[in-house]
């Protein structure tokens, strides 16, 4: 089974897909952690985004992993736990362009099929109903006020310890034009599947969310 979650920045994806994974005692995948990872390791490594040939050098010998602890989930780039850098305001001013590069998404794509591929699966991105598993068992699309994403990614970013000195409209700027990025992007673009349930998560708690989610499920017969 795979349960597919879309929708834009800070509109409770990530949360969500966990708490459902956990109700469900399926696997998790965070597409998004893995996009940042991935830009993480570009900017680490001084390699140009638009050197196609670099690029794919890269993509070829990087080690993407996941795994758990009290915390929540953690993400490692070859063997290093990346967690909390790929949080910082570097890799999210630059991950939408990253993410949009055709090499770097045809990369991941197949990594994303390979890790959901044996087991029952929650996705969380932006292209997984559309692109990544168009025929998902079940699709969802999570949106919220903009103003309240804004304020849960600053919450996000401050919790990290990476405050950089931001502020409720910084960061609602950023997500505005990472949300122009992401749906205008050419390849593999933000878009709600037409078969996928919107969620506006606005005024719902996180239990909520993932009751309404789990409840649709169990109601198609999981």
């Amino acid at each position: 089974m795979i349960v597919a979650i879309d929708g834009p920045a800070a509109a409770g994806k990530s949360t969500t897909a966990i708490g459902v994974a956990k109700r469900l005692g399926i696997t998790y995948l965070d597409t998004g952690a893995m996009y940042r990872a991935v830009t993480l390791g570009l900017i680490e490594n001084s390699i140009n985004f638009e050197n196609s040939i670099e690029l794919e050098k890269y993509l070829i010998q990087i080690k993407l992993e996941f795994s758990e602890d009290k915390s929540g989930a953690l993400i490692f780039l070859n063997d290093v736990d990346v967690t909390e850098q790929i949080r910082s305001t570097k890799v999210t001013e630059n991950v939408s362009e990253v993410s949009g590069l055709k090499t770097v998404r045809k990369f991941m794509v197949n990594i994303q099929r390979q890790m959901a591929k044996d087991y029952d699966c929650i996705i969380e991105g932006r292209d997984i109903g559309t692109v990544v598993y168009p025929n998902a068992d079940f699709k969802f699309f999570l949106v919220a006020d903009e103003r309240l994403r804004a304020k849960r990614r600053l919450y996000d970013i401050m919790s990290t310890g990476m405050s950089e000195s931001l502020n409720i409209d910084d960061v609602l700027r950023d997500l505005n034009n990472r949300d122009y990025k992401d749906s205008t992007r050419k390849h593999s673009p933000l878009k709600k599947a037409d078969d996928a349930e919107i969620i506006d998560t606005t005024n719902l708690t996180l239990n909520e969310v993932i009751d309404k989610i789990v409840n649709i499920i169990n109601q198609k017969g999981h």
